[in-house]
């Protein structure tokens, strides 16, 4: 169900105008929809029902705190990669036995806090980064658990700076290493090994890269059980996609289909880190129009959003769909337009030769789906203040972060 939609003229989120919103709150600020965030996430947990699944919801892709303690009561674990997103997790309420550490390149104060947290998992990425956990495990007299993160040298197909599971990427131990590192991993007194781990990327619109690299999870995972090795649980990582333009978004009944077909015979517990399709489509930017300015070749409409409210079009040429908060009339004049920010960098532009209905100066437009690597990623270049973000909830709305002064 699609939780922003026009009554009476007017872009709501749920039950609550846009346009009442930022009259509230002032312009730009990101609305989150407490409703899609529970729909999403509900969904996922119910595709994995019946079987020894943990659902980890992945901070780095929207770590407001509301947003946490929404899924948190929902029962969702997290999947954090720095000491502030595990701080986060732990306020929000989600349980330290339901928390998986990942990322590259952890500090030996990460590895502390997380082992005095008590944390489910450490996803370890390398030799060095195992030897180092086992020192700092070993000095605090504790055993942390560890899943091996393999890189499958498998192609996502996604985005270059978003792919995570090829040869060339940094993340992971490739797959000729990973049986010697398991076999010293399991003879350190500071280690419990729990198993593997994959992440191969993020807005995945296919899933026959999944297939691939678990398939290849399961062999590993034969192999090493047949030198005496025990893996007990298996971290899938996340990154499915969602449709932002005309991708066609992978279902999760056929996600669920394939995880069963490559790994769900092996009698393993098994991890998922969503973040991008839980909250992705759960939020917006609103901005208004500063002005409309038709220059000798091209328009264009200006901004008060700018990228460092959202960097994903000048980062990744993502793109979001524009809706008008004021709802244009069906047979409305349709111009192209370039839609850009106020930071003096060319850079600065959320979409080139873009059919817009009749805009004008003072208008409010919203950026669809930036519930994810939206406020998150957010910058005070140009000595701009962060935008607040307000979560709405029914007939309700909260700011859920404010402004800074």
């Amino acid at each position: 169900m699609n939780h922003f939609h026009y009554v009476g003229g007017t872009l709501h989120a749920e039950g609550v105008p846009l346009d009442r919103l930022a009259a509230a709150v002032g312009t730009p600020f990101y609305c989150y929809s407490t409703a899609a965030l529970v729909e999403r996430y509900q969904a996922f947990a119910n595709a994995f029902d019946g079987r020894q699944a943990t659902i980890c919801y992945s901070l780095k892709a929207n770590s407001n705190q509301a947003v946490i303690a929404t899924l948190a009561k929902l029962g969702a674990g997290a999947d954090v990669v720095s000491e502030g997103e595990l701080r986060r997790a732990l306020a929000a309420g989600i349980p330290a036995e339901r928390i998986v550490f990942a990322g590259v390149g952890k500090s030996e104060a990460e590895m502390a806090a997380g082992l005095d947290a008590d944390i489910r998992q450490f996803n370890v990425e390398s030799l060095p980064e195992l030897e180092l956990l086992d020192r700092v495990a070993r000095s605090k007299g504790r055993r942390a658990g560890v899943a091996l993160r393999v890189n499958p040298d498998v192609d996502a197909r996604t985005h270059k700076k978003i792919a995570t599971g090829k040869a060339e990427n940094k993340f992971g131990i490739d797959l000729g290493h990973i049986r010697e590192i398991y076999g010293q991993a399991a003879k350190m007194a500071g280690i419990r090994l729990h198993g593997l781990a994959v992440h191969i990327g993020s807005q995945l619109t296919e899933l026959a890269p999944y297939r691939t690299a678990f398939a290849k999870i399961a062999a590993l995972t034969a192999e090493l059980r047949a030198e005496g090795h025990e893996v007990d649980s298996l971290d899938l990582g996340g990154g499915i996609g969602i449709a932002y333009h005309d991708e066609q978004a992978p279902t999760l009944e056929d996600y669920t289909r394939v995880v069963d077909e490559t790994v769900g015979n092996l009698g393993c517990q098994l991890v998922f880190e969503p973040g991008r399709c839980i909250v992705g489509a759960a939020g917006l930017l609103v901005t208004r129009v500063i002005f409309v300015k038709h220059g000798v070749e091209r328009s264009f409409v200006i901004a008060d959003a700018a990228m460092n409210d959202l960097i994903r079009p000048a980062l990744y040429d993502a793109y979001h769909a524009i809706l008008p908060v004021a709802e244009p009339a069906s047979d409305a004049a349709v111009r192209r337009f370039d839609v850009v920010g106020p930071i003096c960098e060319t850079g600065d532009s959320f979409a080139h030769d873009r059919p817009l209905p009749p805009v004008a100066s003072g208008d409010l437009l919203a950026f669809a789906s930036a519930g994810a690597y939206g406020a998150v990623m957010a910058s005070g270049y140009n000595s701009r203040r962060l935008v607040p973000e307000v979560l709405v909830r029914g007939q309700d709305h909260a700011i859920v972060r404010a402004r800074p002064t």
